[in-house]
């Protein structure tokens, strides 16, 4: 029987393949609901028996419909559960990677169809993945919360529950607690970046991998008035107590009509372009600095670091919908002064996109903004300050039965999880994948692995001089002159201050 025993009880679990072991929906802190709503998370119940691990548990509070995923319904409480993919044959002490879903801090979660572990478990990896609090319940500012035992940042807190949950139980399972790479893509990769720079996360793991992280981290002040416009629109007062009254899904239903009215007026600065609420808080406390910050000063110089992001990174979010349409050249004026971005810095994209319509050099510019340049520069200034870091990019492209598929935000996912075939990613793979598809796939995750394993994903780590890149592209693929904007054009950005 594939029962392994944790702290707090047994669990069975599954043969995914006949090679590897998957054991899901297992607690790691206690329902983050009643007496302990808005708190630290608080230590899982111990039970009696063998605990079914069959089937993922319940997603965190939000109104997201996401293919091939569960979806939220009032009442699930036990949302903060790990899963692990273990290989059959077993062994000991392989190393460990704990993966965070993105989703902009307020959707998704580790039971999408992407993160299944399995390619990544026969590649020699024990694969960890979690749900955590997300939305107001995660990371929505409680007033007073440091009197009122209400912390910012609860979707941080869970993540670190989490490792810890790792550190104590992961041999069971034949991981090393002394080998742990957190990963995460968007939200989850900015996470990530998060938890290098918190002490309460310090000696939790050695490794990080960060895909498309996103850089806005928001000030109290944002995050205080964020606050008030959702507590208005649920029509209860913006105090604790009048926020733990409100019930889990009137917050839900008021973030999504907050959203709604930015998405709406055109005159409400930056949060009308892609209206996003909730992020990482920087309270002084559990999270002090912003990433970008805490690295330069050398804050997470012992944690390995590999960052990729994708060439055509907003193409996803205006291909289904999630982010304005800015088509003229009074409207992309207005999108940079909304932003504060440097004098000078769209007319340089435009330069370098001659032919390009002004949708296009939005997006090119609005990716760079919130993933490619804050990416780029996480790695230099992990680097400069002491760190190892290493940079790639992806960018494969290809077109399918429902149209062009780019190089757009989240299309490396299945390719690093190894999870092409599955069809409920059809939408980000473009159809069925070729055999240089699956090459490309396969030579991703050898990359994850041996960083895991050792440190090395495979290329040159980026130095005070220089910056290598690996490019991901499938070995069939032709150049197709898409044009290269001249990073200079960010010299004066200022990422901290820039906060949708």
């Amino acid at each position: 029987m594939d029962v392994f025993s944790t702290k707090n009880g047994q669990v069975r679990g599954f043969r995914a393949a006949a090679d590897v072991v998957a054991v899901l929906g297992i607690p790691y802190a206690a329902p983050p609901f009643g007496a302990n709503r808005f708190r630290e998370p608080l230590p899982a119940a111990a039970w009696s028996g063998v605990r079914d691990g069959t089937e993922f548990g319940p997603v965190a509070p939000q109104s997201a419909q996401l293919p091939g995923a569960p979806t939220w319904s009032p009442g699930d409480e036990d949302v903060l559960t790990v899963n692990v993919w273990t290989p059959a044959a077993g062994g000991g002490r392989l190393p460990v990677l704990v993966w965070i879903h993105g989703g902009a801090y307020t959707f998704g979660s580790s039971a999408q169809p992407d993160f299944d572990g399995t390619a990544l478990a026969r590649a020699g990896l024990v694969v960890v993945t979690l749900n955590y609090r997300i939305g107001f319940e995660g990371f929505g500012h409680v007033p007073d919360g440091r009197v009122t035992g209400h912390p910012d940042n609860r979707g941080l807190l869970d993540q670190v529950a989490a490792l810890r949950w790792v550190q104590e139980n992961i041999a069971a399972f034949g991981g090393d607690s002394d080998n742990v790479t957190v990963a995460g893509q968007s939200s989850g990769a900015a996470s990530v970046a998060c938890l290098m720079v918190m002490d309460r996360a310090r000696g939790l793991f050695r490794r990080a991998v960060a895909h498309s992280p996103a850089s806005p981290c928001y000030p109290l002040d944002l995050a205080a008035a964020t606050t008030r416009e959702v507590a208005a629109a649920a029509g209860c007062p913006a105090t604790a107590d009048g926020l733990t009254g409100a019930t889990p899904r009137a917050l839900v239903v008021a973030s999504d009509q907050v959203v709604d009215v930015y998405r709406r007026d055109p005159s409400s600065g930056s949060r009308h372009y892609d209206p996003s609420l909730y992020a990482p808080v920087l309270d002084g406390d559990v999270l002090p600095f912003d990433p970008l910050t805490g690295m330069a000063a050398g804050a997470a110089r012992e944690v390995d670091l590999l960052v990729c992001h994708t060439t055509e990174e907003y193409r996803l979010l205006d291909a289904v919908g999630s982010c304005a349409k800015v088509t003229t050249e009074e409207r992309l004026d207005r999108f940079a002064e909304d932003f504060g971005l440097p004098e000078g810095l769209v007319a340089g994209y435009r330069e370098a996109l001659p032919h390009a319509p002004v949708l296009d050099v939005y997006l090119a510019v609005f990716g760079d903004l919130l993933f490619g340049e804050y990416a780029r520069r996480l790695a230099e200034q992990h680097a400069r300050a002491g760190g190892r870091a290493f940079l790639s990019r992806f960018d494969r492209r290809r077109t399918g039965p429902g149209g062009a598929v780019r190089a757009w935000h989240c299309a490396d996912m299945p390719f690093a999880f190894g999870n092409l075939d599955d069809s409920a990613l059809s939408f980000l793979v473009g159809g069925t994948p070729t055999p240089a598809d699956h090459e490309l796939s396969r030579r991703m995750v050898r990359a994850w692995a041996d960083f895991a394993a050792a440190g090395d994903p495979g290329w040159a780590p980026v130095t005070d001089s220089a910056s290598p890149v690996r490019t991901w592209t499938p070995a069939d693929a032709t150049a197709d002159g898409l044009p290269t904007v001249p990073r200079a054009l960010w010299d004066k950005a200022d990422f901290p201050l820039l906060r949708p």
